[in-house]
C-alpha cells in the first residue's frame, strides 16, 4: 500500500512547500518492483502538479552520505522517501540526515517523523500487525491460506514533526495541521 501512497506523499510535501519546483525521491535499486512501480506513481503525479522529480538511489549505508551530497548539488527543494524495509530498517538515521542536510523530507512510517523527520504517511502499523495476527490464527486453526482472503490494512496516518519544521525554518499550513493525526512538538 506504502508504494500506492508515494505521490500523496509528494502532494503533501507540495502543500507544504508550494514555491519548491523540484524535489527528489529516494528508491532502493535492490527492490526493482518497488523502486519501478513507485518512481513511476511518482513521476506520474509529478506531471500534474507540476514538478520536476529527481530520482537517487541507495541500497546501503555508505550511499546515504553521497546521497544528501547529490540532493545538495541539485538544488531540489524536498525529499520523498521511498517504500523500502532497507530505509524503515534506518528510518531514524534518514531522519537525523535530513535534518543536519536542512531536507525536508517526508517518509511512511511515525518513527521517521519521531525520530526527527519532518513528516510521514502511511499505514498504521499496528493495524498490519493485527491483520497479520488474525492470518497467523486462522493458519494455525487449519485454514489453507489460499483460502483466506485478501485484506488490506486501510489505517492512514500523518504525523507532522513541528520541532522539525521550526528547525528548517518551515510554517506548516493550518489545514495541514488540521489533517495531522499526531504533531509532535
Amino acid at each position: 500500500m506504502n508504494v500506492e501512497l508515494a505521490p500523496k506523499k509528494l502532494e503533501l510535501m507540495h502543500e507544504l512547500l508550494p514555491a519548491v519546483n523540484s524535489m527528489a525521491l529516494l528508491v532502493n535499486p535492490s527492490n526493482p518492483t518497488a523502486a519501478l512501480n513507485e518512481t513511476r506513481a511518482v513521476q506520474d503525479a509529478a506531471r500534474t502538479i507540476p514538478l520536476d522529480v529527481k530520482v537517487l538511489h541507495a541500497s546501503t549505508e555508505s550511499d546515504f552520505d553521497s546521497t544528501f551530497a547529490t540532493l545538495a548539488r541539485m538544488r531540489v527543494g524536498a525529499l520523498v522517501i521511498g517504500s523500502d524495509l532497507f530505509f524503515t530498517s534506518r528510518s531514524e538515521q534518514l531522519a537525523a540526515l535530513t535534518v543536519r542536510n536542512a531536507m525536508p523530507s517526508i517518509y511512511q512510517f511515525r518513527a521517521f517523523a519521531s525520530g526527527g523527520g519532518l513528516m510521514s504517511y502511511g499505514g498504521n502499523d499496528t493495524d498490519w500487525g493485527y491483520q497479520g495476527g488474525i492470518y497467523t490464527g486462522r493458519i494455525l486453526a487449519g485454514a489453507r491460506p489460499a483460502d483466506l482472503p485478501v485484506h488490506q490494512a486501510t489505517k492512514l496516518e500523518l504525523f507532522i514533526n513541528l520541532k522539525t519544521a521550526r528547525a528548517l525554518g518551515l510554517d506548516v499550513p493550518a489545514t495541514l495541521l488540521a489533517r495531522a493525526d499526531e504533531v509532535i512538538e
